[in-house]
């Protein structure tokens, strides 16, 4: 609840100012039974007009005054609310993308979605509440315990003796309300994960018949869900009727006790009128400071569940590391990595790439290839061993530093709903005829012009509106656009035809001079046999290294991919 505190900070001056009209409007609130007691008992008796015209109108102006004073604090109190949500959720946010590659895994995507999403709309809604309900309900509660005292000391008396009942069940079962809406807003996590991979993967699911499966585990985590809503609602709903229960059974007392009290003359009926009015703004207030609680609580497991994020240091930042004279101009130097701890994905990895030279790395699928880039572009560090740039390790580079160095196309690249041209520019500051450039060398600079719309054609997410093909070109379009220093390309000409694929290769010859480093990862031999260097990795380890020609005479399994995709042409 601490961040909530720094967030809300700002806006003190504007929730006082707000406060204060809401005391206003619930002071005059607690007037008007009071008006109402004095004049059934004493001005009407009396029969004098103008007096009965004078309270009355005092009862319209202490109604006008209560009415416009609620309304303009609640918006007072939302506008708090929102701006104070509005921050939260874009600190969270920018923490979110800070968080290294590792603490997203730790978290899970669905998981961060959550918290940005249905968290912190708790977060809002607990803000505005307390707000609204927090001034109002104590001061009608304690003002109007007050009032009845000073009118009908006795009835006060029979009517505090249900609040001790009230607080001790209020207090129980608020306890458990924060670990029961922990444990709700861990089912939505995972139902918004199951969600999440059905957009993703809807067209597979199609193609493989699978609707009706992927609808029965949808039911599986709705239905987890449904029970932890149940159980935290059922167990916070409780509060209501035994709140009911203990205020009727004060205000039968009261009746009673004041219908005795009345018949000896004791009393009078204009004050118990008054005092049965104060008795029903007092449970009105016990309510509301009930919902407030439920609201609290909730807002509080998600305000916790924030602070999780918000709390966890960054894990890249920067380190003072020394700089060494290395001769190559990328150097891997015997780095080993293991995303779990237990098992090592890539096992002492050594090689350098100098400058202007390119590299490639060949292996079957879950070889280790795309780790290596992981690493290179230090979305996880290291484990032992060390990646360096220039001599530099990337360990002593801050994030913007280092990654402004790369032009990259990865496997499972992401398209946006926007137009070609700023999915090419993504944001950056590139002018168009860079664009165009950058467009002619990724071959995507035919069937761009081919659109009516040429740039401005709109694409949807994730592509859906071009083939793969083109999809893969803008991708490559957008990694050589900035002028990167190194070019890093997985498996981003996979859905390109031969030719395509040629040109491609020939146009980063010929037009890239500028960058430093080319790495390209594939799994077709055709990618890389023109790489001044090849790797071949299998299982995380690198099993065979040199040209293409060195590598058909050296490597057994370089030489048997070679057969069969360039059908033994080199036996």
């Amino acid at each position: 609840m601490k961040y909530i505190l720094h967030y809300i900070r700002p806006y003190l001056g504007r929730m006082s100012g707000g406060l204060v009209i809401k005391f206003i409007g619930t002071i005059t609130d607690l007037l008007l039974p009071f008006i109402l007691a004095h004049i059934i008992d004493e001005v009407v008796p009396a029969k004098d007009v103008p007096k009965i015209v004078f309270w009355g109108a005092a009862m319209i102006v202490c109604s006008v005054i209560c009415m416009a004073g609620n309304v303009i604090a609640n918006r007072m109190a939302s506008a708090v609310a929102r701006d104070a949500s509005r921050a939260l959720r874009h600190d969270l946010f920018s923490r979110i993308m800070y968080l290294s590659c590792r603490q997203v895994d730790a978290f899970t995507i669905p998981s961060l979605e959550s918290r940005l999403t249905t968290d912190t709309y708790n977060v809002h809604h607990m803000l505005g509440m307390m707000q609204r309900l927090g001034v109002r309900a104590p001061i009608l509660l304690i003002g109007g315990i007050m009032v009845t005292a000073y009118m009908e000391p006795v009835l006060t008396l029979v009517m505090v003796a249900v609040l001790p009942f009230i607080t001790v069940v209020v207090w129980k079962i608020s306890a458990k309300g924060i670990p029961l809406y922990t444990q709700m807003q861990l089912a939505v996590d995972n139902m918004v994960r199951v969600v999440r991979e059905n957009i993703q993967g809807v067209r597979v699911i199609k193609a493989l018949s699978k609707t009706d499966y992927e609808r029965r585990r949808y039911e599986a985590v709705n239905e987890a869900l449904v029970k932890s809503e149940t159980k935290a609602g059922v167990t916070m709903a409780a509060t209501n009727p035994l709140m009911t229960i203990f205020l009727n059974t004060g205000l039968t007392a009261v009746l009673f006790v004041g219908a005795f009290r009345v018949n000896a003359g004791i009393s009078e009926p204009g004050k118990i009128m008054a005092f049965i009015s104060y008795f029903t703004l007092i449970s009105n207030a016990m309510m509301s400071i009930t919902r407030m609680f439920v609201m609290y609580s909730k807002g509080t497991a998600s305000a916790n569940r924030i602070g999780e994020v918000l709390d966890i240091p960054l894990d890249l930042d920067g380190e003072d590391l020394p700089v060494r004279s290395d001769e190559d101009y990328l150097v891997f130097d015997h780095v080993t990595f293991s995303y779990n701890g237990t098992r090592d994905n890539v096992r002492d990895i050594s090689f350098s790439v100098p400058v202007g030279g390119t590299l490639g790395i060949i292996g079957a699928t879950g070889a280790g290839k795309t780790t290596l880039l992981a690493l290179l572009l230090r979305f996880y560090d290291v484990n032992s061993g060390a990646v360096r740039i220039g001599g530099k390790d990337i360990r002593s580079m801050e994030a913007g530093e280092l990654r402004e160095k790369f032009g990259t196309a990865l496997q499972n690249d992401f398209i946006y709903e926007d137009t070609v041209a700023e999915n090419i520019r993504i944001g950056r500051d590139i002018p168009m005829d860079a664009l165009r450039r950058a467009a002619e060398n990724a071959q995507a600079l035919d069937f761009i012009d081919a659109f009516e719309d040429g740039f401005d054609h709109m694409l949807t997410t994730k592509g859906t509106n071009v083939s793969g093909g083109q999809r893969q070109r803008i991708l490559i379009a957008r990694a050589l656009a900035g002028h990167p220093e190194i070019l890093l390309l997985d498996d981003a000409s996979s859905a390109l035809d031969y030719k395509t694929d040629a040109n491609l290769r020939r146009a980063l010859r010929e037009n890239c001079a500028d960058t430093k480093a080319t790495i390209l990862v594939a799994q077709r031999i055709s990618a890389v046999m023109h790489c001044d260097h090849i790797l071949v990795i299998d299982e995380g380890e690198i099993i065979g290294a040199g040209t293409h020609e060195e590598l058909l005479d050296t490597c057994e399994i370089y030489r048997e991919i070679a057969d069969s995709q360039l059908g033994g042409a080199f036996e």
